[in-house]
């Protein structure tokens, strides 16, 4: 094989990754080494490792269980108590258009919801109601960037990358503490 052959199979990148339990099945938290870059939510270890490896397919892909023990231990407790608000620093990769989406629903506070109209209107693009859904389900970072908060325009609840049900879990979760915060 010749250098340039070599260059172009070469990974491009190293990723770490740990894969754990959580109240809503497993969780992969993969770093980059400028932060986590990845979250995803499923049933199946292997099955979130293939979808890892299809989001990055030129990286060199290491299980680092110890090395990121705290990534993942933070990430699990954020999903038991969303209120407490995300403190890891983002490797955040995708379109402009899907940053911009991305930063939207990031201002959306733990216990409420907007529409796909409504981040599409905040984006300065209100008839791209379809391509938030797509930014949305291109989402490579479950919680951090929190595309269970987005809801359709009758208020329901539609298609979430990780499952709706893990939607409904997720919202509930916060909701309850929304309510608890206020009591406060």
């Amino acid at each position: 094989m010749n250098a340039a052959a070599l260059r172009a199979t070469a990974p491009r990148e190293t990723i770490r990754y740990a894969i754990g339990e959580c109240q809503l099945g497993k969780a992969l938290v993969a770093h980059s080494g400028a932060g986590v870059c990845a979250i995803l939510l499923g049933d199946e270890a292997e099955q979130l490792l293939a979808d890892l490896g299809r989001r990055f397919p030129r990286a060199e892909l290491i299980a680092d269980q110890e090395g990121l023990a705290a990534v993942l231990s933070a990430v699990t407790r954020f999903i038991a108590e969303p209120q407490a608000g995300w403190m890891l620093p983002l490797d955040v990769r995708g379109t402009q258009f899907q940053r911009r989406v991305w930063q939207a629903l990031q201002q959306i506070p733990a216990g409420r919801t907007a529409t796909y109209a409504e981040i599409a209107a905040r984006v300065g693009q209100p008839a791209a109601v379809r391509a938030v859904a797509g930014a949305c389900a291109a989402n490579p970072l479950a919680l951090a960037i929190p595309c269970h908060r987005v809801v359709r325009s009758d208020g329901q609840l539609s298609g979430y990358r990780w499952g709706v049900e893990r939607k409904r879990a997720l919202l509930e979760r916060e909701a309850e503490g929304a309510v608890r915060q206020a009591v406060v």
